[in-house]
């Protein structure tokens, strides 16, 4: 027996403990976990922000007459002697330019932006219900939401300050003093589609809206005058504007006349009417040490403008 090997073998020790191989796996794990953390806490995922909307900028001109206003009991004698005899009537003077893409909106986004734009001019200045000074509702439900507070406060507490005149947003003319002589509003002008910026399309609208008026409560013997506004609008829309219909006014530069400087037009237009002549008297006087303060601004109505009679 002695010159045999044991019957039993010795083991080797068990290793304890983990592999190399799964430690290092496990520090790999920890260390890109660990990263993940740290990137998180230094640069935070954040929701992207909604555009701030900048203010309607509003500009509203008064155009004074030289003379008389001339009228006739007519109307459509002094469309026919007048610069607008080649206008269309209503909507149909809102007419659509060519359409095509931009560069980051498709076709059809820029028609539906031509198309809030055109609603937003018929509703503003072609809508009796507006015009005649009530309603507003029909203008308000075309707005991004983020300028109603703006929109409101224009018509809660009505200032010729460049931001807050209900005349910026729509026209709508003083009803104790004038009616409309003529449902069909004579309307010309141009829709232009650009880019803003990469998000934002721009539509300008520059269009000649002309109307014939008679003073309240008369009967068709009355002497009816013409009232010409021209409006250059400036649209933006986004994207969540194309999808809901809706857009920001961001620019409204208004010329209308005949008016008299020395009448306040911010608040509703009150239209001088066959045979009358402008009040003496300049605009409302501008402070040049009230920060924040629109200039007066007031014109001459040229008499090219207006029938011949």
């Amino acid at each position: 027996m002695a010159d045999h090997a044991p019957a039993v073998r010795r083991r080797p020790a068990l290793h304890r403990g983990l592999s190399r191989q799964a430690l290092i796996l496990v520090l790999l794990i920890a260390v890109a976990f660990g990263t993940a953390i740290y990137m998180g806490v230094r640069h935070p995922i954040q929701a992207p922000r909604a555009q701030a909307v900048e203010p309607l900028r509003m500009t509203v001109i008064p155009l004074a007459p030289q003379s008389a206003v001339p009228g006739t009991t007519d109307p459509e004698a002094l469309y026919t002697h007048s610069p607008a005899v080649q206008f269309r009537v209503g909507a149909q003077g809102l007419t659509f330019p060519a359409t095509r893409r931009t560069p980051h909106f498709s076709e059809s986004q820029v028609v539906a932006a031509l198309t809030t734009a055109q609603h937003y001019l018929v509703a503003s200045s072609l809508d009796p219900a507006v015009l005649t000074g009530g309603a507003v509702r029909q203008v308000r439900v075309l707005l991004d939401p983020q300028q109603l507070d703006q929109f409101d406060q224009s018509f809660d507490h009505p200032a010729a300050d460049g931001r807050h005149a209900p005349t910026g947003w729509l026209v709508r003319f003083d009803p104790s003093r004038v009616q409309l002589a003529d449902s069909r509003i004579r309307v010309q002008g141009t829709l232009q589609a650009t880019e803003a910026n990469s998000d934002t399309l721009e539509i300008s609208a520059d269009h000649t809206v002309v109307y014939a008026l008679k003073p309240t409560g008369s009967d068709a013997r009355a002497q009816t005058s013409l009232f010409t506004v021209r409006r250059e609008l400036t649209f933006h829309f986004d994207r969540d504007d194309l999808r809901t219909d809706q857009a920001k006014l961001v620019a409204s530069y208004v010329q209308a006349g005949p008016l008299s400087c020395a009448e306040d037009s911010a608040n509703q237009l009150r239209p001088l009417l066959a045979g009358q002549t402008a009040r003496a008297g300049g605009p409302a006087g501008t402070d040049p040490y009230a920060t924040g303060s629109a200039t007066a601004l007031c014109g001459t109505l040229s008499t090219s403008a207006e029938p011949r009679v």
